[in-house]
């Protein structure tokens, strides 16, 4: 059997047992640490009873998970006799999972992973349905901007026997985690990657714009026009997308998928209705606003007040927009492709039901969360801005 190791983000910090972090429960989110954990919770989980579970899970039947999974990322057939040693690194604490990064050895290779790791009984469901959608949506979209999943399963952990369920994936290697931010030499707002290798930084102005049109273009490429199905509940608060910058330019990809379900689930429109033109064009309509809202909401520095992007996001997210329409197969029931059509259905709205749409969308927010109170402080700046910049689009 290979060798495991275990680490706390990077090989500078290696885990043994009877480290003194080897017993130290694991926070429970990103919001929490391990000095701030409260010993009366539901949960308890240690540093070693994560260490060991994920271990125990990599081993099965000889390790054929981590095996199966090596040999489709070289294209070969190897034996688990070949892995020589296997690193786990204790990545980050979210509020779903605890995700490490495994690295397989072999003859000097090391191939990348990820172990999604979840302790909760929320975190549980979600990683049994994420790990159903990925696999779906990696089916139906052959150039998947989301992980390829190789094994799902449940461990208990040996000194508390907590249930925990994990699934192995794609790591995408090189891609960082970002964030707005407060750059103090301008005192300006900025997107920061948190780029651990070379060290953190800001992106340009030409940077930002592109960013936001490749997250544009990935939900919108997700997006069934037919059934309305989308992508749900991705936050860049949460860091669900990640970033590889090569010189000048970024590459963007989205690493979780926590729901995929129609926007008009359980309402009028059942499965047995035919979505007609005009129903199939304003749901775009209601997708593509709803979109916009969201794509300029973060927290400051990932964890901290809930933040607004920049106008400069709206550029990117509408050109992304139509670059992802353009490449929607033909639709019987319109004449021209869907991207031209779109485009005369935007430049028909009014004013007065542009405002009016987005602030019934606004509506359907749970009241309670935390970014409804920002969304509305902005919101009638963002909708001008946005109208103005489709406006523009009759002189494309």
């Amino acid at each position: 059997m290979p060798k495991f190791k275990f680490f706390l983000s990077s090989r500078n910090n290696p885990v043994q047992e009877g480290d003194v972090i080897w017993s130290t429960p694991i926070p429970l989110s990103r919001h929490q640490s391990a000095l701030t954990f409260e010993a009366d919770s539901d949960i308890l989980i240690n540093h070693g009873d994560y260490f060991t579970a994920a271990r125990d899970f990599l081993e099965r039947e000889r390790c054929k998970s981590i095996t199966q999974s090596v040999s489709q990322y070289l294209h070969r057939n190897i034996s688990s006799q070949e892995i020589e040693e296997i690193r786990i690194f204790l990545d980050k604490h979210g509020e779903f999972y605890h995700p490490a990064k495994v690295e397989a050895v072999l003859q000097a290779v090391k191939i990348p992973f990820v172990l999604n790791v979840a302790v909760t009984d929320i975190g549980k469901q979600c990683a049994q349905r994420e790990y159903r959608l990925l696999k779906m949506l990696d089916t139906e979209h052959p150039d998947s901007f989301i992980p390829k999943v190789y094994a799902l399963g449940n461990v208990f952990t040996k000194m508390d026997q907590v249930e925990t369920r994990m699934f192995l994936g794609e790591w995408f290697e090189g891609f960082n985690e970002f964030h707005i931010s407060l750059d103090t030499d301008d005192k300006k707002y900025k997107i920061i990657v948190w780029d651990q290798e070379h060290g953190n930084f800001f992106l340009t102005p030409h940077q930002t714009i592109d960013l936001y049109r490749q997250a544009a273009k990935i939900l919108t490429c997700y997006y069934n026009v037919e059934t309305f199905e989308q992508i749900f509940s991705w936050h860049h608060a949460a860091g669900d997308f990640v970033l590889k910058c090569q010189k000048d330019d970024i590459e963007l990809k989205l690493v979780t998928v926590r729901q995929y379900r129609s926007m008009y689930e359980n309402t009028i429109v059942s499965e047995s209705i035919e979505p007609d033109s005009e129903l199939i064009l304003e749901a775009l309509l209601v997708f593509f606003l709803n979109m916009a809202i969201k794509m300029r909401i973060d927290r400051l520095d990932g964890v901290g007040d809930i933040v607004w992007s920049d106008d400069v996001a709206l550029k990117g997210i509408l050109k992304g927009f139509f670059e992802a329409l353009a490449l929607k197969p033909k639709i019987s029931l319109f004449s021209e492709p869907l991207d031209h059509c779109f485009r005369q259905h935007l430049l028909s709205c009014f004013r007065a039901d542009f405002f009016d749409l987005n602030h019934d969308i606004v509506h359907t927010y749970p009241l309670q969360a935390p970014e409804v109170p920002v969304i509305r402080q902005h919101l009638e700046k963002h909708v001008k801005d946005l109208y103005n910049s489709i406006r523009q689009l009759e002189k494309v």
